[in-house]
Parts: structure tokens; sequence; C-alpha cells
């Protein structure tokens, strides 16, 4: 059996998978996100290892791991995690979704104007480069501390495994790596002050990067298993999806939404705020679109109109009948990285009237996310072909409603399969499974899970939709810019 760990913004899950890759059980534990000021997002890294720990010692009382052969890791990237020579954390993590190093971002790109030429990206609040050069500028008595900087899932490899070590795919959203040669550029640590010996060593997902300390393994009740790089939290879903070839295309729903799309080669195109990163197969990239704000709208919009629940919301969205009142939403409620590279985009309800209702809210936002991912899609066909169908993955993807409207609005197939609610944890074991294996057993490991329901599109409403969506652009035009 193998374990997959999976460092999402609102969670920790930890899966256990068996040698045919069934998934048996799971466990998980909550965190929480502080916003100390606007466009601040943080997380202290200690609370990650409490809820990693929490979720641990939950699954070894239930279920026999000694069993287990290894350990695989995912996690929400970008996050700039600082550590002292003492490997103590000398600041709460810079979470991806934190827009405040916007200027940094200005100056990172005047100090180093080759950096699309290495990294393939725009230079963007989201990333870690960016975070560093705004903790050098406002807090240097932190930044002359640091002796390495970690993505938020290595630091749990810290203290797993006494080892500082991370994997291509979560380097590759940085602004350290040069993407065609899967390694750190000490040119772009250069350019924001840093060098080789306060990063993390590189390696494909599925090498092994350490062992589990033995005092860990007796307290949560596992023998002495290797762990192994793992990924980033898409490219880690991607893998539990089986998205591994070329072309293969993926849709994330979760706190952030992405659209991801596998290529063989390294290919770019950051003028429409694309991001091409490696994936965490070996010798593989993808390119992927990244709207801040999916699932995490729906939560905000069920609170606001007083629903129970986000469940409760879509049912009452499903069960709606007769035409919604028209009402277009902007989701850009954390800024927004693709198409506009904009942390200062705000979001907006438009064409409210007296008799719009809660339920029209709810639909209002499910269209507008939809909108968005169809901007991001559009992205990633600019630099590739995709897939005929669409496999979609997290949170989000439990809502029969919310995968046929997608498919209306994208006019392509969407798959939910099985495993597509914990897709980065199940990848993440799989990547452990590949360390034990060998990268030969790949094909036989990263299978196409079960397909449970396809959502075809519907052309009665291709037409509908259209008009709205050119409402929905011109839309952010309108406003942009606005305080």
């Amino acid at each position: 059996m193998y374990l997959g760990i999976d460092l999402g913004t609102s969670g920790v899950k930890v899966i256990l998978m068996t040698e045919d890759g069934q998934v048996k059980a799971s466990s998980s534990s909550p965190l929480s996100v502080s916003r100390p000021h606007n466009l601040w997002s943080e997380q202290d890294p200690e609370a990650w290892w409490q809820a990693t720990d929490s979720a641990m010692l939950a699954l070894s009382k239930e279920f026999d791991l000694k069993a287990v052969k290894s350990i695989g890791l995912s996690g929400q990237m970008h996050g700039a995690t600082l550590l002292d020579r003492h490997n103590k954390a000398l600041r709460p993590a810079i979470l991806w979704n934190d827009g405040r190093s916007h200027e940094a971002c200005l100056d990172l790109q005047r100090q180093c104007p080759e950096v699309q030429a290495i990294t393939g990206n725009l230079v963007m609040p989201g990333f870690t480069a960016p975070k560093l050069l705004w903790v050098k500028q406002h807090e240097p008595e932190i930044y002359s501390q640091i002796a390495k900087v970690l993505l938020p899932k290595d630091y749990l490899r810290l203290r797993m495994t006494g080892e500082f070590a991370t994997d291509v795919s979560d380097a590759s959203g940085t602004l350290w790596l040069d993407m065609e040669q899967r390694k750190w550029s000490e040119h772009m640590l250069a350019a924001t002050g840093l060098n080789l010996e306060q990063m993390p060593m590189v390696f494909e997902g599925s090498d092994i990067t350490g062992e589990l300390d033995k005092s860990l393994a007796k307290r949560w009740s596992l023998p002495v298993v290797p762990v192994v790089a793992g990924g980033g939290d898409n490219a880690a879903g991607a893998v539990g999806m089986g998205v591994i070839s070329e072309g293969q295309t993926m849709l994330s729903l979760g706190t952030s939404g992405v659209i991801f799309a596998v290529s063989d080669g390294f290919t770019a195109n950051p003028a429409a705020a694309l991001h091409s990163f490696g994936h965490a197969v070996p010798n593989t990239w993808h390119t992927m679109s990244v709207i801040l704000s999916a699932a995490s709208c729906l939560d905000w919009v069920a609170r606001l109109t007083r629903f129970d629940s986000v469940a409760v919301a879509l049912q009452a969205v499903e069960n709606h009948q007769g035409p919604f009142n028209p009402v277009t939403f902007l989701p850009y409620l954390s800024g927004e990285r693709t198409p506009h590279n904009d942390p200062n985009a705000k979001g907006v309800f438009w064409g409210l009237t007296h008799e719009t209702t809660p339920v029209d809210l709810i639909n209002g936002v499910l269209e507008g996310v939809s909108f968005a991912l169809l901007d991001g899609l559009d992205a990633v066909r600019s630099a590739q072909e995709i897939s005929d169908s669409i496999d979609v993955i997290g949170g989000g993807a439990k809502s029969r409603y919310w995968l046929q409207l997608l498919a209306d609005i994208f006019t392509v197939p969407m798959h939910y399969r099985e495993g597509g609610e914990i897709g980065p944890s199940l990848g993440a074991a799989r990547l452990a499974a590949m360390g034990v294996h060998g990268r030969a057993a790949m094909a036989d490991i990263c299978f196409t899970p079960k397909l449970i329901k396809c959502y075809e599109p519907r052309p009665q409403g291709a037409e509908q939709y259209t008009e709205k969506r050119a409402r929905y652009q011109s839309l952010y035009q309108g406003v942009k810019g606005l305080l």
C-alpha cells in the first residue's frame, strides 16, 4: 500500500492506496487562511504540520498501516516558507493567492528582462520569487536570516525526513527554475539575492528524496519507508487522473480553478498569462491557466445569501423552475491571473434588480466562474492542442449542475471519474508507487480511473452563453482600473 499526503489551502488530506490503485481509506484535517491586510494571504507552517499529524494519527487508528511501502507528497504551490539556520519558520508563509508583491513584480521584470526566456512565465504576485523581493524590501530583518526557502509540501518533507528537496512541477511555480533544463537558474536566484545553498534539491516527482524519521514512523504506526518528491497540487491531480500524455486535458475546480494540458516539450505563451511548467512525471511539461477564485466564490456567495451550505445553494439552483434573472458576475475576489494578470481586479455583480433572488446570485456566480475558466481554456489553446474531452477534479466537480453548465459553456464534454474529489492526494500516492516500482511501471500505475459520468454539451444553450460571455468580458474592460 501507499500513502498520498496533500497539503491544500483549506486542509490536509491523506489517502491510503492499495497495490491495484484503489483508494482504501482517507483522512483529513482543516486549515484556515489569515488575511491581516488587503491582498495578504498567509498560513502558519506549524499549522500545516499539526494538521498533517492529526490526519495521520486519525488514519492510523482506523487502519493497519504496516504494509505501506512509500509516501508521496502534494500541495498548494508558490507559497514562500522561510526558514532560519535552525529550520524554524521566520514568519507565516506567504500563499499562492497573496497579491501584495505587485510592485516587486515590476522591479523583478526590470532587473531581469530575460525572465520569460528562462522561465516561460510572466512575473506574477502569486509566484514565489517576487514574494522574496517583497520580504527583502519590507522585512529586511527577516530576509537577512533566511537560510532555506521551501514550498509548502516540502516543509512537510523536512519535518518527515530531515531532507531539503522539491520536485520539478512545484519548483516550476517559483520563477527560479530554468524550465527547459528542469533545474534552478542561478541567474534568477541572484535576481532576488538568493543562491543555490538556500534552495532544496530538485528531483523528478517519483524520485526518492529520503526516509521517514524513525520516531515519526513509530508515532504514525508506519514502517520506515521512502518519501518521494511528489508534485504540485495540479500536476499531482493530473497524475491521479492518468493525465500524463500529450494533449490530455484536465480542469480542477478547487479554491482556484485550473485548466491543465500535457505537452511533451516545453511550450509557452506568457503574453496570455499562461503558465508553462514541468509535469510531475519525467521529461514531460504542461501548460496551465489559473483563475484565483473558483469554488471559493461559491463558499463566499453561499454565506452572503444565507444558505446553510454550498450543497444546499447548489440544490436550490438545480431545483429552480423557469429562467434566471440575468446577473453577470466577475469572480475576481482575490484579483486574477489568466488572462488578465491583475492582482487589483475586483469581484463584481452586474444586472441586479428588485426581482433578483439569492438563487439568481448563485447561478450568476456559477456562470461567471465558468466564463473565467473558458478564458483560461482559450489561453491554453493558444499554445497547444487539447483533448476532445476534459476530466474534472476537485470539490466543485461533485456538482452535477455545474459540470453540465461547464459542458454547455465550453461546448466540450466533461468527464467525472473515480477519485475526482481527491485527485492530488491520489496522484501523490501513485508517485509513491512509482518510487518503489520504477518509472517503467508508470503506464500501469497511472491508469485512467473509471468514468462515472460524462456531461455532453447541449447545443440549445450555445447562443445564450455566447451572448452572456460577451457581456462578461466587456464588463471587466469597463471596470478595469476602478478602485
